[in-house]
């Protein structure tokens, strides 16, 4: 019996180890897809570390791409050999009050790529049809990867930040390197702020068009009209919205962050805003896809076997790569 081969996650706080199964079969409305290239997100972090609930053991990743090689009874809309996408959402009950408001990333019984199923740590995976994405042809699969996780949370947060020109992102990696593209593309003064001394990801900030990179601990030279946090650090909450105008908007774009701390209400007073991004749609994904291809997005990876998954992990953990982090089997 053909065998697929795995990075998987037996325990919280555990490495990552290499695995070998049989290839599984594609339920109803399931396609078998034999993964070509899966980003390494954040989210895997706070999977391995236990700060997001998952069903253990379960192999991570959840920025998928590969091509469809078989599929079960009731798929519509999809073609052997066809290139698609696997994001975060999984799936969704369908009929929660939140799904039929049109709303399914609040879904009241989701599942979750790589953390309550299988994710595409692997040389195969399977996943819900209805869920998946075509892949525009403008990318290639190692840089089509982290579209599907820090582009489409991005894409939401950027949404939610309203249409203000002045746009701060505290945190500086695969998904703001992403953001801060389609940002300056409709218009937007982008405004970087890393970890305090990263000259490099100031620098890299720079390159890719920010008017301002700084570090986090510092204060942005002009009043912004909207931040948003990638960094998964409660203690930026306060700064931020500090450094927006009166009206202004802080996303929390993270699954998971650290406490926020106390703060003075006068921070917060002036119709100040603060919000969270949980997931994404369906409809999150058709639209950013679109854009992204029109701008078109570049995105900045460093590629890594699947073999060395806990080497890439910790590379993401240690902030010690320009973009994102993305996985090939080898």
């Amino acid at each position: 019996m053909p065998k697929m081969r795995a990075m998987q996650l037996d325990r919280v706080g555990a490495a990552l180890r290499p695995v070998e199964r049989a290839i599984p079969e594609p339920g109803h409305g399931e396609v078998l897809i034999e993964v070509a290239a899966c980003g390494v997100c954040r989210t895997d972090l706070h999977v391995i570390d236990g700060d997001v609930p998952a069903n253990l053991p379960v192999i991570p990743g959840h920025e998928v791409v590969g091509r469809v090689v078989a599929m079960g009874e009731g798929v519509s809309g999809r073609e052997i050999g066809e290139r698609i996408g696997v994001p975060w959402l999984a799936s969704t009950c369908g009929d929660c009050f939140y799904c039929e408001a049109g709303q399914e990333n609040l879904c009241d019984h989701p599942q979750f790529t790589g953390a309550t199923r299988d994710g595409g740590y692997a040389t195969h995976i399977v996943a819900d049809a209805r869920f998946c994405f075509p892949i525009p042809d403008a990318f290639d699969d190692v840089h089509a990867a982290p579209l599907l996780c820090a582009g489409l949370i991005g894409h939401r947060s950027l949404r939610m930040a309203g249409n203000g020109s002045r746009l701060g992102l505290y945190g500086f990696g695969a998904a703001a390197h992403i953001v801060a593209q389609a940002a300056i593309w409709e218009g937007c003064d982008v405004f970087a702020l890393t970890r305090p001394g990263d000259e490099q990801g100031q620098d890299f900030a720079r390159a890719l068009g920010c008017r301002w990179a700084g570090g986090s601990d510092e204060v942005p030279p002009q009043e912004l009209d909207a931040a948003i946090l990638f960094a998964p650090v409660g203690a930026l909450v306060p700064a931020a919205l500090k450094a927006v105008r009166k009206g202004g908007t802080v996303v929390c774009a993270g699954i998971h962050m650290s406490d926020i701390p106390s703060f003075p209400y006068a921070n917060l007073w002036g119709e100040r805003v603060v919000r969270s991004v949980a997931n994404l749609t369906r409809d999150d994904g058709r639209h950013f896809f679109t854009l992204a291809g029109q701008i078109p997005v570049a995105t900045t990876v460093t590629t890594f076997p699947l073999s060395a998954a806990n080497e890439a992990v910790q590379a993401v953990r240690d902030g010690a790569l320009s973009g994102a982090a993305v996985l090939i089997p080898d």
